[in-house]
């Protein structure tokens, strides 16, 4: 079968370090020439990846999991997420040590995931402070905090944002407290914080190899930890021993019980706080 074929499935996948082990197989051999006659892989924000599977323009997508809530039909390829049971250092909601969360009147948001702004809002109702006003703004921290009193970093800004701390203080002088969302959200919930999972487009016909092409990625990536902090040092400027401890202490990659039972947390506060619909999980 040729690549250019068009019955190769269309996946829509993320282009940031925390996907990296999940990508694996797609991205180094001895599989990728195989899998590259059945999947065609394009890289974008996750948001976008939301958007192409709701639009039917992709088979498969690693999507926030607040897509699944806005997009009624979408299912979960089990076995694979992005998730954290702990700290996340990806995930980071930064203020003014001199303005505590309740009394916060503004709140710039990088865009890329609907998802982290769906977990602060629910935050911020429990912080007593439900209705500040989030400010979409690209990922730039100073940028950011001079039009508001904090910031919300997603992904690989927010590791940059967390090496650059002392720099920072240094170059400004203002105390800054970066918070945590996923460690905030186990301390409310003791519950992992689920950020992404693979979704299948509704009514797409998938075969029972895709599950497996999928899992056996992310175990083979897991497999390979070394080699992807040899490959990400040279794309991040950070130290091989943080995105190493990123990959195998910050991150949780499998889908198991635990996750699924935070998703369910997610889904039912967050319709409570009418930051989305309720929505049952729906597994492929």
């Amino acid at each position: 079968m040729s690549p250019n074929l068009p019955s190769r499935l269309r996946i829509a996948a993320i282009g940031f370090l925390n996907p990296a082990p999940l990508m694996w197989d797609f991205e180094h051999p001895p599989l990728a020439a195989p899998l590259a006659l059945r999947y065609r892989i394009d890289r974008m924000s996750p948001s976008e990846c939301a958007a192409r599977l709701a639009s039917g323009a992709a088979d498969i997508g690693l999507v926030p999991i607040a897509a699944l809530a806005a997009t009624p039909g979408l299912r979960i390829l089990p076995g694979s997420t992005i998730a954290s049971k702990g700290r996340v250092r990806s995930l980071l909601l930064v203020r003014r040590a001199s303005q505590p969360l309740c009394a916060l009147h503004s709140v710039a948001a990088d865009s890329a995931s609907r998802t982290t702004l769906a977990y602060a809002r629910i935050l911020f109702h429990k912080w007593g402070n439900p209705e500040v006003p989030f400010l979409p703004l690209p990922a730039d921290l100073d940028a950011m905090l001079d039009r508001a009193d904090a910031a919300i970093l997603i992904g690989d800004p927010a590791l940059l944002a967390l090496e650059e701390q002392a720099n920072r203080f240094e170059r400004t002088g203002e105390e800054l407290v970066y918070h945590d969302l996923a460690q905030e959200w186990r301390a409310l919930t003791g519950l992992p914080f689920v950020s992404a999972v693979w979704g299948a487009a509704s009514g797409g016909v998938l075969d029972g190899t895709v599950g497996e092409d999928f899992n056996q990625s992310r175990i083979h990536g897991l497999q390979n930890i070394e080699s992807l902090v040899a490959e990400w040092s040279v794309k991040l400027p950070i130290p091989e021993h943080a995105i190493r401890s990123y990959l195998t202490a910050n991150i949780h990659y499998e889908l198991d019980q635990e996750c699924l039972e935070g998703m369910r947390a997610f889904f039912r506060m967050a319709a409570e706080a009418g930051v989305l619909p309720p929505y049952e999980l729906a597994l492929s």
